[in-house]
């Protein structure tokens, strides 16, 4: 397809068919209710008998099953033409927007979607900087919306001949067939709930077409962004579309806010803090501080940031807003990659925060490619569970570890799940609390990943390393003799169990030098490379 023909195309049209085929069905279904009623339920009440009464009841009973069978099949039709509305739609609605873009940043776009611009700063047509990673980020978006029709336009196409043959045929008059495209329908709306085991996942979503599970990601995004056992390009998709929505209706909420009350208000006791003003400043610092996490998010995932990164892609894995929020954000694709490490941050992590976590997965994709040139190593953020946001009382619990366990443990299986080719080599990393919250997934439930590396730990919830279930030798420590955060923690009696740095915790140490407890990533250090030597299995001591 090309772009004059989605863009000038009359969706209207398609939705006035969906229309006449809805009338069609709504009178078609009448009369087979009147036939049920006039007929097949006055004879069932006759108390005619015998074997002529058998027979013909049970052609009566035939053609009931065929007419209901036929009304299904109509309102099958029905719904194609509804859903190639609504595909188109948004197609053509991508490529206008992309369109519209363009034109604001004064690039010309040709009919086969080439864009130009004028380079020259004096002129009154100038792209301006940043012309050239704005018009490939935006020919992309022509490109997709093209391709997003096509393959709509392909996947309708083969529903309604299939449901056109049921007709011709006499196939879809039997009610075998008519329950297998009603299940094929209601497979269109409804994923596997959240917490399924993700094989089921894979294996529902490798039983739908192509065109319902592209129909998903466009349609029900919310249902497979955060459902482990989907591919991870196509949960990205599908949170990409959702990051979008919430990015709107973020600006919503801090338009609807209105300006900033006054901080104070003059009372009989005097001076005090304006309740308004304490009530404004929470919604808007908590809206602001997600909005300002999207679109740093937003820039990473588009390539603002490609050629700093050596150009390694983002894929979001993970998507919530919520109350302190989530992310799971991928440096390179896990699904391809032969190395993966999942990383887990600790205390104060929340989706507002996640930038700077991506920031440490960029940086460990980046050492392990230096430690391995010859391999692909995907680094992940999991900022996928509700972290503590205080040292006490909250870092000092249990919960949110414990809270957290079968949805670490399930996110690491859909890695093994969704996982193309040979079984790639998984790591588990954890910093702060984040390291209790993998010690506990890996002491309860055996998550399967091949090396764990424990850093600015307070203790993992176990007294030896092999309590882990994983041979010691694979378990690797780091603290910097200036992490005095943990230090503290383990004189206040706070730490979880035996200190992971101690002798007789029984684990590798990693090198750490003079860190502190929020500088393990600074680029170019021991650590960092240490950590990116793990991921790709080259660690040598």
């Amino acid at each position: 397809m090309d772009i004059a023909t989605l863009y000038n195309a009359n969706i209207n049209n398609i939705t006035i068919a969906k229309n006449a085929y809805d009338a069609l069905a709504t009178a078609f279904g009448q009369h087979v209710e009147a036939w049920q009623r006039e007929v097949a339920d006055r004879l069932g009440a006759s108390h005619w008998t015998g074997d002529t009464s058998d027979k013909a009841q049970a052609e009566i009973r035939d053609l009931s099953t065929k007419l209901q069978a036929a009304r299904q099949e109509i309102s099958f039709v029905s719904r194609a033409l509804a859903d190639a509305a609504e595909a188109f739609a948004a197609a053509q609605s991508h490529l206008i927007k992309a369109l519209d873009d363009a034109k604001a940043k004064k690039f010309e776009v040709a009919a086969d979607g080439r864009i130009t611009w004028d380079n020259e700063p004096t002129s009154a047509n100038y792209a301006g900087d940043g012309a050239e990673a704005a018009a490939r980020d935006i020919s992309k978006r022509i490109t997709d919306a093209l391709n997003e029709a096509d393959h709509s336009d392909g996947e309708i196409a083969k529903r309604l001949n299939h449901l056109s043959h049921n007709a011709t045929s006499g196939t879809g008059l039997d009610a075998g067939t008519a329950k297998a495209d009603q299940d094929a329908i209601a497979a269109l709306d409804q994923a596997p709930p959240a917490g399924t085991d993700p094989n089921a996942v894979k294996d529902w979503w490798n039983s739908l077409t192509d065109e319902q599970q592209h129909r998903f990601v466009l349609n029900h995004p919310d249902q497979i962004g955060n459902l482990d056992g989907i591919p991870a390009v196509t949960r990205d998709q599908a949170n990409q579309i959702r990051m979008a929505r919430t990015k709107q209706d973020l600006q919503t909420q801090l338009n609807q806010l209105g300006p900033e009350p006054p901080k104070t208000v003059v009372t009989a006791g005097g001076i005090i803090t304006n309740p308004m003003y304490s009530a404004w400043k929470t919604l808007h610092d908590d809206a602001q501080e997600k909005l300002d996490s999207i679109n740093t998010i937003e820039s990473r995932l588009n390539g603002d940031k490609l050629k700093a990164r050596d150009g390694r892609p983002a894929f979001l894995l993970g998507f919530d807003t919520t109350g302190k929020g989530r992310a799971i954000i991928a440096i390179n694709n896990p699904d391809t990659a032969d190395n993966v490490l999942t990383f887990v941050p600790g205390t104060h992590a929340r989706f507002g925060q996640a930038p700077g976590d991506i920031d440490k997965a960029d940086e460990m994709a980046k050492t392990a490619a230096e430690a391995d040139r010859t391999k692909t190593t995907a680094t992940i953020a999991w900022v996928g569970y509700d972290a503590p946001q205080n040292l006490v009382p909250e870092a000092s619990s249990d919960s949110y570890a414990e809270n957290a366990e079968k949805d670490l443990a399930r996110f690491q299986t859909g890695l093994r799940t969704t996982h193309e080719g040979a079984p790639s080599h998984n790591t588990l990393m954890g910093h702060s609390y984040g390291s209790v919250t993998v010690g506990f997934t890996m002491r309860d439930l055996r998550p399967p990943v091949d090396d764990v590396i424990l850093v600015g730990s307070p203790g993992v919830g176990v007294d030896h390393a092999k309590d882990l279930n994983i041979d010691p030798s694979h378990v690797y420590v780091c603290r910097g003799s200036e992490d005095t955060m943990i230090k503290n923690v383990a004189r206040t009696g706070l730490a979880f169990g035996t200190d992971p740095v101690a002798d007789e915790f029984g684990a590798q140490h990693l090198p750490a030098g003079d860190t502190d407890h929020s500088h393990y990533w600074k680029p170019g250090t021991p650590p960092v490379k240490a950590f990116g030597a793990v991921a790709a299995g080259k660690w040598a001591g």
